[in-house]
């Protein structure tokens, strides 16, 4: 299984982005991709050309996939509304299968503002992407990593 984290250029400098906790502990598992509005990244591209990575992403119309189906997951890194100007500018990521976490708890992360509601942080995202996949020992791992850091 991969994650990776379609990152806005300013997320690599924010104290404030949670997906970089994620880097580390997930030996690989997670990786952080620059985001391009005109230079997608190739492999995202084959992966999402060929169906073969969902994005955790749902806006409009879009079917719904399943998780379990998929071994590769993107996630929009970046504040809410960067997360929305990146899918709205980025027209190779409407091609890519779609699903929305169903999670009924509300997001722990403090240190931002103006998070729309039932919206969660990119590390609980990987969090409970995990959970869904079984990898219990890794999401434990990043839940205590971001308990830490959200303080």
């Amino acid at each position: 299984m991969k994650i990776f984290l379609l990152t806005h250029e300013r997320e690599f400098s924010r104290k404030t982005n949670t997906g970089q906790l994620a880097v580390g502990p997930s030996a690989g598992i997670v990786e952080r991709v620059l985001w391009k509005r005109l230079e997608p990244d190739k492999r995202l591209l084959a992966l999402m050309e060929s169906r073969q990575a969902l994005l955790i992403y749902t806006k409009g119309d879009a079917a719904q996939s399943d998780l379990v189906d998929f071994d590769n997951i993107i996630i929009i890194d970046g504040t809410w509304q960067e997360s929305q100007k990146i899918y709205n500018k980025s027209p190779y990521l409407k091609i890519a299968p779609q699903a929305m976490l169903n999670i009924s708890k509300r997001s722990e992360y403090r240190l931002r503002r103006n998070q729309p509601d039932g919206g969660l942080c990119t590390i609980e995202c990987i969090i409970e992407i995990l959970k869904v996949k079984g990898n219990h020992p890794l999401a434990a791992q990043l839940e205590s990593e971001f308990e830490l850091f959200n303080g």
